[in-house]
């Protein structure tokens, strides 16, 4: 048996396509195949590794993680099914238990509903990039082990809100009896846990959408555009919350506005995660993409810490954590990874508890410490189509020109795509690495630098033949 792939579903991070139309059962089955026959050669031929596999709250999961299971099951694996639940479950599952190889979750993350796909965790680390191209290869040459494996059905729910919960260890839990806190699940695969997590939490707690729904009937599950938070804003308004959290529709992004309803963006959340961490683990590296805030590597260099600025896409970070021992990282997007007292994947429902305990050991509200961050003027996150064949070129070429003389106080970083220090602040252009768009962005302290910023951007875009044009979305 062979299998073909189509063209736009084997990803960068993950495997991503369209129900009916780019992904179904086959590539389910394929996928399957592919991950238990690597495991099986990594392990050695007699080895009868165990996958841990979980599922979302979208309509076609439960049929893809059947054939998924019966891909794997026939490549020679055990399978332990833990259900549906939101994808750091999941991580926990292959995590915390010695005995398991491989996880795999079937997730359309914050896509539209009729969007599905898998992310996957290979002997505790991440598959992604070369690892999914295999896959493809593997699928077509038809180049699998035959075998035959057990599934068992265990649920880790219980377990896993306890872990989280030891993020409170050590804190004064009633002094914590005043808090309030509004969350937003969005009809997402994490609401079940959050409903049992907010029932062991101090403090009163107000839960929006927790019941799964894979239409997302209420809004579009993505906490990192400001309109699907309009929600949220108005609970916290209405109960007065300290402050609210939301995550996207598979349980790995964080979300955050403060008592005043102030988004608190990604790099912010990171700031005050940094500075909490660095009280007890000081001269620690913190990772951030090349995304984020300069104001947010001056706050882990003030408080101690080493600034890392690294490439964005949570495979690419979390490999980078692991190979300079970082215990802390974080991107624009809303993934957050805790390596001091957790397992270094990205979990928004953990991310909750530890903003809880930052603003207790800081002894400070989660409003007062997005206050205290600097105001700085900055774009969101500018995405523009760009022809696939053209977007890395179009990158390489602008590299080209910025490495030659450059005027006093201008510096590149490479690091991912082009990040331009100038007097005026920043600038960043970079290709994405799951659709065929550029992503600009620029940070300043004035109207006027943020003018001049774009304007570089602009320059560099047309001498690439290219313009920004209208903003696209994710």
């Amino acid at each position: 048996m062979k299998h073909t792939f189509h063209s736009t579903t084997l990803r960068e991070y993950d495997i991503r396509g369209i129900i009916g139309e780019t992904l179904g059962p086959d590539d389910a089955r394929a996928i399957g195949r592919g991950f238990g026959t690597l495991l099986r050669r990594d392990l050695g031929a007699e080895a009868k590794p165990l996958v841990a596999v979980g599922y979302d709250g979208r309509v076609s999961s439960p049929m893809l993680e059947h054939a998924l299971i019966e891909g794997l099951t026939a490549s020679g694996c055990n399978v332990r099914a833990i259900g549906m639940g939101a994808t750091p479950m999941l991580y926990y599952a292959e995590a915390s238990a010695e005995q398991v190889d491989g996880g795999i979750q079937i997730t359309g993350s914050h896509n539209p509903a009729n969007y599905n796909g898998f992310k996957m965790v290979f002997r505790g680390r991440p598959f992604f990039g070369e690892d999914i191209q295999t896959l493809g290869r593997m699928a077509e040459a038809g180049d699998w082990s035959d075998g035959s494996g057990e599934v068992e059905r265990v649920d880790v729910m219980d377990a896993y809100i306890e872990r989280m919960l030891a993020a409170l260890d050590g804190i004064d839990t009633g002094a914590l009896a005043g808090l309030t806190v509004a969350w937003d699940a969005g009809n997402g695969a994490a609401g079940p846990a959050l409903e049992k997590l907010a029932a062991r939490l101090p403090g009163t707690h107000h839960l929006l959408f927790t019941e799964v729904d894979g239409n997302f009937p209420n809004h579009h599950p993505d906490p990192t555009v400001e309109a699907n938070l309009a929600d949220l804003k108005a609970v916290v308004a209405a109960k007065s919350c300290d402050f609210g959290i939301a995550f996207d529709g598979d349980g790995d992004r964080i979300g955050a506005i403060d008592g005043e309803g102030r988004v608190i963006w990604g790099d912010q959340l990171l700031m005050i995660y940094a500075e909490d961490l660095l009280g007890k683990l000081p001269n620690s590296t913190i990772i951030a993409d090349v995304k984020a805030s300069r104001a947010l590597f001056d706050h882990v260099a003030k408080h101690g810490g080493q600034p890392l600025m690294w490439k964005t896409g949570h495979s690419l970070i979390k490999s980078k954590m692991k190979e300079v021992s970082s215990p802390l990282a974080g991107e624009m997007s809303g993934h957050v990874f805790f390596a001091d007292d957790y397992y270094g994947f990205d979990d928004a429902l953990y991310a909750g508890v530890r903003l809880i305990a930052a603003s207790a050991r800081l002894g400070k509200s989660v409003s007062a410490l997005r206050g205290e961050m600097p105001a700085m003027l900055n774009t969101p996150e500018l995405r523009f189509q760009v022809d696939e064949a053209r977007k890395f070129a179009a990158i390489d070429e602008i590299k080209a020109r910025m490495s030659g003389d450059l005027p006093d106080g201008v510096e590149v970083n490479a690091t991912d795509g082009v990040r331009v220090n100038t007097p005026d602040g920043w600038w960043l252009l970079r290709a994405s690495n799951t659709q065929d768009v550029l992503v600009a962005r620029a940070e300043s302290d004035t109207k006027e630098g943020l003018q001049r910023l774009l304007g570089s951007i602009d320059e560099q875009l047309a001498l690439s033949g290219l313009e920004r044009g209208e903003s696209v979305g994710h």
